[in-house]
């Protein structure tokens, strides 16, 4: 069985990014960057509070 891509509702009743979408955007940030500076994690501590705003 596949998994499925449904994203969590956390306790405050907002919607948690999925793991693909947090790798997406924390990847468009390092290509933003040049590919240069910064680290995995920054990016991608960074792209999930980004998602969890909107």
């Amino acid at each position: 069985m596949a998994p499925t891509m449904a994203r969590e509702i956390d306790e405050e009743s907002n919607l948690v990014p999925t793991d693909e979408e947090i790798a997406r955007l924390a990847y468009s940030l390092w290509e933003a960057r040049g590919g240069a500076g910064g680290s995995a994690e920054e990016d991608w501590l960074a792209a999930e509070a980004e998602l969890r705003q909107r």
